[in-house]
């Protein structure tokens, strides 16, 4: 089911220049890089992090991103995170980039990585179930990312794991890392994330992506909800947040943006994509300064970075 939601953030705090909130997300030296965040031991959902959680993901982002080697170091010193540990990679659906980024984030922090992106070749093949795969999986590693085929399979695999549960994707349900990338997204382009409309255009029934992205949001405000299968009917929105169709949950449909669609479209709007993509966003469009989604992947390899820094 292709649908369009508009989104209002609200007004309720005043609006940074850019060069504002660089200097608050990278505040001076003396500082510390690690602020001590404290997780929860999962996260299976974006309502697992709070706000104040968030800003401390967002400004060590910040720093992995834009500071040089030397800073790096001093980080992971802070953060006193072991560079042996090992995060084990279990992917029940295909991935290129969640799979990959947590795996460069792991070894950039100086931890190895057991990497099982194809179940068809584990021990699932021969009828073990997931809790079983989660027990024997911890007995080898000190975190797990976990990309499974049913919505509510993180939160089951947490009910049982000795070590950390991060949420990958269940199914329809949630993607709580990707939405942390495309809020600190958001923040780095606009300088904030209240008082700007957002329009997710897409498979909003199917979409994990949305499904997180939105959750978050409805702590700020009320999400007006329509349904259309014509995308020239696209309101005016500071960002543009477009999904491919999940034709392997059962949704039809297509759609794609046009260079009229696109000419309509503010000039100082972003438009973001998790990816992949299909045929929604057309090559040519890369080039727009207005393309947001190769920054989007980018910021999700610092993002679970400094994500893998909360964990002791």
């Amino acid at each position: 089911m292709l649908g369009i939601v508009g989104l209002k953030l609200p007004t309720s705090c005043k609006s940074r220049v850019i060069r504002n909130v660089r200097k608050n997300l990278g505040r001076s030296s003396d500082l510390p890089f690690f602020e001590g965040i404290k997780m929860l031991k999962h996260l299976v959902s974006i309502d697992d992090l709070n706000d104040m959680e968030i800003q401390k993901l967002f400004h060590l982002t910040y720093n992995l991103k834009n500071r040089h080697s030397e800073y790096h170091s001093r980080i992971l010193n802070e953060a006193s995170f072991s560079t042996g540990k090992v995060l084990a990679n279990l992917f029940y659906e295909p991935s290129t980039r969640t799979s990959s980024s947590f795996a460069a984030a792991m070894y950039r922090l100086g931890g190895n990585v057991i990497s099982i992106n194809d179940v068809n070749y584990s021990s699932v093949a021969k009828g073990e179930n997931l809790l079983d795969t989660i027990r024997t999986m911890g007995c080898y590693s000190d975190i797990i990312v976990l990309r499974s085929r049913n919505a509510g399979d993180a939160k089951l695999a947490a009910e049982v794991s000795e070590v950390p549960i991060i949420n990958a994707g269940d199914g329809k349900g949630e993607h709580p890392t990707q939405t942390l990338l495309d809020l600190y997204t958001i923040y780095e382009h606009f300088g904030r994330i209240k008082n700007l409309t957002i329009t997710f255009v897409g498979d909003i029934v199917n979409g994990r992506t949305v499904h997180s992205l939105s959750k978050f949001l409805e702590r700020k405000c009320v999400i007006n909800y329509c349904k259309t299968y014509d995308i020239d009917k696209l309101p005016k929105s500071d960002i543009y947040y477009l999904t491919r169709v999940q034709k392997e949950r059962g949704s039809t449909g297509s759609y794609q943006l046009t260079k009229e669609h696109v000419k309509e479209m503010p000039e100082n709007c972003i438009v973001m994509h998790p990816f992949p993509r299909n045929e929604e966003i057309p090559k040519w469009f890369d080039d727009d300064p207005r393309a947001k989604y190769f920054e989007q992947m980018k910021n999700g390899l610092y993002m679970r970075m400094s994500l893998l820094l909360s964990y002791k």
